[in-house]
C-alpha cells in the first residue's frame, strides 16, 4: 500500500542524508495515511550514512566561532540536528498506528521543514569549504527516540515538547553570535528554523495534550513523571519564553521552568 506511513518509513531507511532530505520533501498530504495499519519494523531504522562519526556528547569539542573551522563546526553541528529532526519526524508518521490521520499530514509537513533547513545548513557548509560528515557528531536526539519507541506519549513528551523545544531558547543566541561576526547568511537560516521550530513544537503541544485528554491524564505531573522516567535532562535557562509561549506551552508549564 502507498500509503503516508509507509513513504515515511522509506524516508527513515534511505542513509544518504541529501536523498533523505529530497524524500521528505515529496511526502504529500493528499495520500490515504494508513493509520491502521501495522507496519512492522524493518533492520536498518534509522539509515544514517558512514560519516559523521558519531561521539559521546561530552567529547564533542566545542570551538570559537570566530575562527572559519569553528564557525564550520557550529553549522555542521545544526546540520546534524536537522539531519536527526527529519529522521524523527518520520519516525513519529510510520511507528505509531491508529491516531487520526491529521496526526501524520502534521509530521509529515514537519518533516518537509526540517528537510529544508537540512539543506540550508548543508549548502551553507559548502560555501565554508566543509560537508556533513566533516565533523564528529552525537547522537543525543534519537538516543531519546530510542528510549521511548514504544511509548508515543513519552516521544511527544520528551522529543519535540523537550530536546527540540530546547533549540527555540538555543536560536537567538547562536543567531546573535553570528551577526557579531558577520555571518548575515547563517544569520538568516537561523531565523527559517526559529520560525518553524515554533511550529513543530506547537505540533508537540497539540498532540501531547490530546493524548493526555485522551487518556484523562494532568499534562503537567505526566510530563514530570515521564521525564523522571526517562531520564530527560533538566532544562536549564535562559528560556525564549515568547518563543515557547508561542508554540503553545501554558502559563503554568512556563512558570514551571523557573
Amino acid at each position: 500500500m502507498n500509503t503516508l506511513r509507509r513513504r515515511a518509513l522509506a524516508v527513515l531507511l534511505e542513509a544518504d542524508p541529501w536523498r533523505k532530505a529530497s524524500a521528505a520533501l515529496e511526502l504529500a498530504e493528499d495520500i490515504d495515511a494508513g493509520a491502521s495499519e501495522a507496519i512492522p519494523e524493518p533492520d536498518g531504522v534509522p539509515g544514517r550514512p558512514a560519516l559523521p562519526e558519531l561521539l559521546p556528547h561530552t567529547s564533542i569539542k566545542q570551538r570559537s566561532i570566530k575562527s572559519p573551522d569553528g564557525l564550520a563546526a557550529l553549522m555542521h553541528s545544526l546540520a546534524h540536528i536537522e539531519f536527526n529532526a527529519v529522521n524523527l519526524a518520520v519516525d513519529l508518521c510510520f511507528r505509531f498506528e491508529g491516531m487520526p490521520d491529521e496526526f501524520y499530514r502534521d509530521w509529515a509537513k514537519v518533516a518537509r521543514e526540517e528537510a529544508r533547513h537540512f539543506l540550508l545548513l548543508s549548502d551553507r557548509l559548502v560555501e565554508l569549504g566543509h560537508r556533513y560528515g566533516s565533523f564528529p557528531a552525537h547522537n543525543a536526539l534519537w538516543d531519546m527516540a530510542e528510549k521511548t519507541r514504544h511509548d508515543l506519549l513519552a516521544r511527544i513528551a520528551l522529543v519535540p515538547r523537550t530536546l527540540e523545544a530546547r533549540g527555540l531558547d538555543a536560536s537567538l543566541p547562536i543567531r546573535n553570535k553570528l551577526v557579531s561576526i558577520g555571518d548575515q547568511r547563517g544569520a538568516a537560516i537561523l531565523d527559517i528554523i526559529l520560525r518553524d521550530e515554533i511550529g513543530h513544537v506547537y505540533v508537540g503541544n497539540r498532540w501531547y495534550r490530546h493524548l493526555c485528554d485522551q487518556r484523562g491524564l494532568d499534562p503537567v505531573s505526566t510530563y514530570d513523571e515521564l521525564a523522571q522516567r526517562y531520564g530527560a535532562p533538566k532544562l536549564r535557562g535562559p528560556f525564549n519564553l515568547e518563543a515557547r509561549r508561542a508554540a503553545g506551552f501554558t502559563e503554568e508549564e512556563l512558570l514551571r521552568l523557573a
